[in-house]
Formats: C-alpha cells, sequence, structure tokens
C-alpha cells in the first residue's frame, strides 16, 4: 500500500527562495492570512499555491517533483553515460544503456512503426473459438498486454509461506468500471471522447473505424462484471482458492488448462480466484462473442498498450486521451524522461544498483533506522494503552509489530537480470522484452519458497509501502531525500514528515485492510468480535469525515474508498508524535527556530509532505479511482482531530481546525 500516486519530476521553478534555502520546510511558502487554527493546509503552502501553476506535462505538481528533481538527473547521466560508452555485452550496464539508447532512437522507432507489432497481431487472427483464445491470450499476457483479465504469480494471502497463481478482473481501456457504467452527462460525454480516442488509434495501425463500437461494448460487459473499487478493499472478498475442478467449473466456456499450458504453468493444486464472477462472464464470453469480436478486442488492447511506445502520431494520440483528457496535461515530458520512466519499470534494480552507488549514503539509513525503531516503540506504547482493545487482540497485534521487517533504501541481494535480452532494436521489441522477463521471472517463483529479499519498489522510487502479505514497510532511496528527509534538519521536522509516512505505513499493518492479516502474514481472524466492533465504529468516524470533503464542488470524497490511507494518516502522525517525544529524551531542550516552536515546526513539516497542485480533471479522475485523498485534505483531515495540534496552534472550540470531540476518531 504506497502512500502516494505515481510521482513524476521537476522541470519548472516557481518565484519562490530556492529550495537549499530550508530545512523541512520552508516560511516562504506560507500565507500568514490565513489563520492555522481556520485552514492549515492554506496557512502552511498558501504562499506557494497562489504562485505556483502547474507545468503543461504534469497532472500534478509539487514537492514531489522537486524531490525527484535530482534522482531523475542522476538517472539521466547514469542512462545518457552508459548509451553512449557500451559496456561489455550481457552486463547490466550494457542492457541500461541499449535500452535507453532504442528509446532515444527516434528514426527507428518511426521508421518501424506498428510493424513490429505484427506477429501478435497475426496471432490474434487465428482466434477462431474457444479452443483457439487460450493460447493467444496466454501470448498477450506473457507480455504484459492485459487483456480480459490479468494474470499473476504472487505470495498467496492465506498460506504466506508459497507463491500461487492469482487471476483477477482487468481488461479495460479506461481506469475504472464506472466510467462504463454511469449515465450521468459527464460519464456519457468521456465515454463518447474514449470511442473517437479508439477510431483515430486503430486508424493509424490500419484498422477499421467500425470496431469501437464492438470494442466499447465488449469492455462495458467486462466493466459490468467487475467489483466496485470500494469492494476491492475487502481481502477476504477478492480471495477464492479453487481446484483445476473448481476453476474449470466457475470459467465454463473457457479452456482454462490449455490457457494455463500454453502459458507455461505447471498444473497446480490450487489457483487463487479474485473475482469468480467476473471469470464467470469470461467463459460466458468465451462462448457467446463471435470471433471477429473478439479478435477486434484483442488488437485494440494490444494497440493501445503499446502505443505510447511507437512513433510520434500513435503517441500523440495515446497523450491525447490518457493524458490531456483523461488527466489535464497538455504536454508530454522530454522523450529522455519516458524512456527513463520505462527504464525504471522494466530494469528498475539495474539502473538502481547504479543510482545508489552515487546518491544514498549509509549514514542516511543508519538514520532512519533509528527513527524507525523509535516509532515502532511508540506505536507499541500506543497499542499497550488502548481502552477498546481487547488484551488477547493487544498479544497479537504487539507480536505482530515485533515480526514487521523493515527495508531501508535498497535490496540486500539485487535482481538478477542474466535472462533479459534488450538490445538496440525497435523500441516497443524491448519493452515487450521487459515485460515478459518480469512475467517469466514471476512464474519462476513457483513451487520455491518465498523471497522475503524481494523489494516491490526500485531503489530510485519517491514512495514506501507495507504488504501485509509480507508484513513488512519499504522505504526507497529515492524517498529519503529533502525534504521529506533532510539529515540536516532538526528532529522535529523529520519526524513530522517523514516520521509520519513511516508511521503511516506501519499503521497500514493494522487499518481497515492490513488488520486482516496476522503477523506471518496469512489472511486470517485474530481479532474478537469485540473488537472489531470497537474498531469499525472508530473507522465510521473516519469514513464519514472524508465523505463530506469537496475537492471541487458537487464532487464528494469516497471515504471508503480512502478509508485505509486516512486511517494510516491519523494513526502516523500520532505515533510519529510519540516517537518524536520520545528521540528528546536525555537532549537539551531546543526552542524556537525560524519563529516557530518545535511542537509547530512538527506540523508545518507535515504539511510540507503534500505541497501539491492537482487538475481539475486529474482530480476528478482520482476522486473515483484513487484510494488517497487529495493533499488539501490528508493535512486538513487528520489535523483536525489532534488535541497536540490544537495546543501547539492554540484551536479553540468552532474553529474549523478543531472537529467536536465527538466526531473525532479515536483509533491509536
Amino acid at each position: 500500500m504506497d502512500i502516494r500516486p505515481a510521482l513524476l519530476a521537476l522541470t519548472v521553478l516557481v518565484a519562490l527562495p530556492a529550495q537549499v534555502a530550508y530545512r523541512g520546510f520552508n516560511p516562504a511558502y506560507m500565507d500568514p492570512s490565513v489563520k492555522p487554527t481556520q485552514d492549515f493546509f492554506q496557512h502552511a503552502l498558501g504562499t506557494w499555491l497562489k504562485r505556483t501553476a502547474i507545468p503543461a506535462e504534469y497532472e500534478r505538481y509539487g514537492v514531489d517533483q522537486d524531490v525527484d528533481a535530482q534522482t531523475h538527473q542522476t538517472l539521466k547521466e547514469i542512462l545518457e553515460g552508459a548509451a553512449a560508452k557500451p559496456a561489455p555485452r550481457g552486463s547490466e550496464l550494457r542492457k541500461v544503456g541499449d535500452f535507453f539508447a532504442s528509446g532515444m532512437d527516434e528514426k527507428t522507432i518511426e521508421a518501424a512503426g506498428a510493424k513490429p507489432l505484427a506477429p501478435l497481431f497475426t496471432s490474434i487472427q487465428k482466434v477462431q473459438d474457444p479452443a483457439s483464445l487460450a493460447p493467444v491470450l496466454a501470448a498477450l499476457h506473457r507480455v504484459g498486454v492485459p487483456a480480459a483479465f490479468s494474470v499473476s504469480v504472487e505470495q498467496d494471502d492465506k498460506e504466506s509461506v508459497r507463491y500461487s497463481v492469482m487471476v483477477a478482473q482487468g481488461g479495460l481501456g479506461l481506469p475504472d468500471r464506472d466510467y462504463y457504467t454511469k449515465d450521468d452527462p459527464r460519464s456519457k460525454e468521456l465515454l463518447e471522447a474514449y470511442r473517437a480516442h479508439m477510431v483515430k488509434l486503430l486508424g493509424l495501425a490500419g484498422f477499421p473505424a467500425g470496431d469501437a463500437a464492438t470494442i466499447l461494448a465488449f469492455e462495458t460487459r467486462l466493466a459490468k462484471a467487475s467489483m466496485t473499487r470500494v469492494e476491492l478493499r475487502d481481502p477476504n472478498a477478492i480471495y477464492h482458492a479453487m481446484t483445476p475442478a473448481q476453476l474449470k467449473a466457475a470459467t465454463a466456456g473457457f479452456p482454462t488448462e490449455a490457457y494455463f499450458k500454453a502459458l507455461g504453468v505447471a498444473p497446480q493444486d490450487r489457483t487463487v480466484v479474485r473475482q469468480p464472477a467476473f471469470l464467470a462472464e469470461v467463459g460466458r464470453m468465451a462462448r457467446e462473442v463471435p470471433a471477429a469480436q473478439w479478435q477486434a478486442y484483442l488488437r485494440w488492447t494490444l494497440l493501445r498498450s503499446a502505443a505510447p511506445n511507437l512513433g510520434h502520431t500513435f503517441e500523440a494520440e495515446s497523450f491525447a486521451f490518457n493524458g490531456t483528457k483523461l488527466q489535464g496535461t497538455t504536454a508530454m515530458h522530454p522523450r529522455w524522461k519516458r524512456v527513463m520512466f520505462a527504464a525504471d519499470r522494466g530494469l528498475g534494480e539495474a539502473l538502481g544498483r547504479l543510482y545508489v552507488r552515487q546518491a544514498f549514503p549509509a549514514s542516511s539509513k543508519a538514520q532512519v533506522m533509528q527513527m524507525v525503531n523509535n516509532l515502532r516503540t511508540a506505536l507499541g506504547a500506543r497499542i499497550d494503552g488502548l481502552e477498546w482493545m481487547s488484551p488477547a487482540t493487544k498479544v497479537k497485534a504487539q507480536a505482530k509489530l515485533a515480526a514487521m521487517r523493515v527495508k531501508i533504501g535498497y535490496p540486500d541481494v539485487w535482481r538478477d537480470y542474466t535472462a533479459l535480452k534488450v538490445k538496440r532494436q525497435a523500441y516497443v521489441l524491448n519493452i515487450l522484452e521487459t515485460r515478459r522477463f518480469e512475467f517469466q521471472r514471476r512464474l519462476a517463483n513457483l513451487g520455491k519458497p518465498i523471497d522475503r529479499n524481494e523489494w516491490d519498489m526500485t531503489p530510485q522510487t519517491n514512495n514506501a509501502y507495507y504488504s501485509p502479505s509480507m508484513n513488512e514497510i519499504a522505504f526507497p532511496a529515492g524517498i529519503l531525500q529533502p525534504p521529506y528527509f533532510d539529515p540536516k534538519a532538526d528532529d522535529a521536522v523529520n519526524y513530522g514528515n517523514i516520521g509520519a509516512t513511516i508511521g503511516h505505513e506501519m499503521t497500514h499493518g493494522f487499518d481497515d485492510e492490513g488488520r486482516q492479516y496476522d503477523g506471518d502474514g496469512n489472511l486470517k481472524a485474530w481479532w474478537t468480535a469485540a473488537d472489531e466492533k470497537a474498531y469499525n465504529e472508530r473507522a465510521d468516524l473516519v469514513a464519514k469525515q472524508f465523505d463530506a470533503y469537496e475537492p471541487l464542488p458537487g464532487l464528494h470524497l469516497n471515504g471508503q474508498l480512502t478509508l485505509g490511507e486516512n486511517i494510516a494518516d491519523l494513526g502516523g502522525l500520532k505515533i510519529a508524535w510519540d516517537a518524536w517525544k520520545l528521540s528528546q529524551k536525555g537532549k537539551p531542550a531546543v526552542g524556537r527556530s525560524e519563529g516557530f516552536t518545535p511542537e509547530q515546526r512538527f506540523f508545518l513539516g507535515y504539511a510540507e509532505t503534500w505541497r501539491t497542485l492537482t487538475r481539475e480533471e486529474a482530480t476528478r479522475l482520482r476522486a473515483n479511482t484513487d484510494p488517497h485523498s487529495p493533499a488539501k485534505f490528508r493535512v486538513n483531515g487528520p489535523l483536525s482531530n489532534l488535541p497536540e495540534f490544537f495546543e501547539a496552534f492554540g484551536c479553540q472550540d468552532g474553529d474549523p481546525m478543531k472537529r467536536p470531540a465527538a466526531a473525532r476518531p479515536a483509533i491509536w
């Protein structure tokens, strides 16, 4: 569970003091005309918000792009150096360089057009019935084309010591099922824009424009069978272990045995199906939908998946819909950056090993680890002090906390890219090869012990996560830099910023989803019924609080969709505060700095975490699909529930930043 959506990089500076002039937060960003008791987000960041315009290439812009600026410059130098001076064949450095060179070779990309996809398009034409559909879907899935449904090899939710094959809903070209099922004017307009986008992209590839109506009807049928985003948040609702016989019956009409054989998966004792009703619908569609319609849909899914990596006209049309229409961005990132993002996805740890040598000192890792230890102690004390949790559940909660693994900076064991075959060829072929490599790498895990050294993010990533099945938190080197973590900043700011983020990830182990996994990472009930009832009553207050927020007029947040992240924000702040206080024991008292008390700097550091502007289009998209609330509400929402904040800034009853006591959720 990551703390923020995909993060991009800085290209435009605003007319404010330089980043290096402050530690953790910048007083020049503040707006003293707005009282902290009225709207802390505006108080802490209002001047920056007023003076900043979102650059054309971004759907959202702010602190994350500042943080990524230096990372991306370092990666650019690594990639350009590797491409300019090829290393020995077979080396990771050579693969990194060849991949980047192929992505920057626009002349070859333009000359190739969509021709590199011809073998896959030809195989799609062979679909005539369910028997011939199975191997074609397998071929597409092996190279990461999300057709009809998704398949992966993951750690098993209910038996965390093994890997299992997971089959789940998928196959949609729009970000969420609701885009197909809602009938309000805006949804209808977007659906029509999607159909027009299909017509244009299909035309560029030489396929009939009339296919668009067929494809839209096909995807709409898949959408109607899909679970909602809120339904997907219940881990028990998306876990259904099936024997081969049960799977065959559940997907009647689709030859699962032939599919898995073509995929290269040996017979398994069980397969985990995330959404049986969806797979049943795929089986019916395999029987009922004419072959020509399947072919049209599969061609489209391959084309839309590959378009960003083809020639300019394909890439531009893909961006016009997915970037501009859906998110409001009007310019693409420069080419080097687009290829860099792809390299991060496809050769992330090979690139990351080169990155951390230059950018992440051992001293930073040690300092962050000390903060983690203080936060673990603080959360343990919070658990002990909970009035609503029974002694029996507390014992298990403490055991889970003690067992929680911590990963800082980069892997102890690096990924092996020997089997990855990239070279200076058509760029899209290298993209497909990296996807094939990753799929095969995961497939090879079947039957092996769980690899607890594996990371779910690359070292250069500006993000963090908690894994419930691993019961671990991870903080890549990419996020452990100013202003999130500044070795030279005072403790109050660091604990308010990266400390609250660490606490956020820790409490994910005990939020409405994470609490359903035990200390060994198994999806297993371990709370008493009374504890669950008490927890849910408190969680409902969080959901109601965020249901009431309107990021745009008439657009309310979905408190159930964002519940886990909102709980983690509140809990993370509470334990970060306690951990900061713990860190000060035995140290000389710290006074004001920049005119602010340490307590105020703690909360100002936290606000800097969410210094972000987001376009209206992206805000609407995220309200439907993102489990994270908009930045303003990630600041004002949890702070308006914290007595420590009230005291630091003198909030009085009736102030907007001090919610009534009866409305405040008291979970941790």
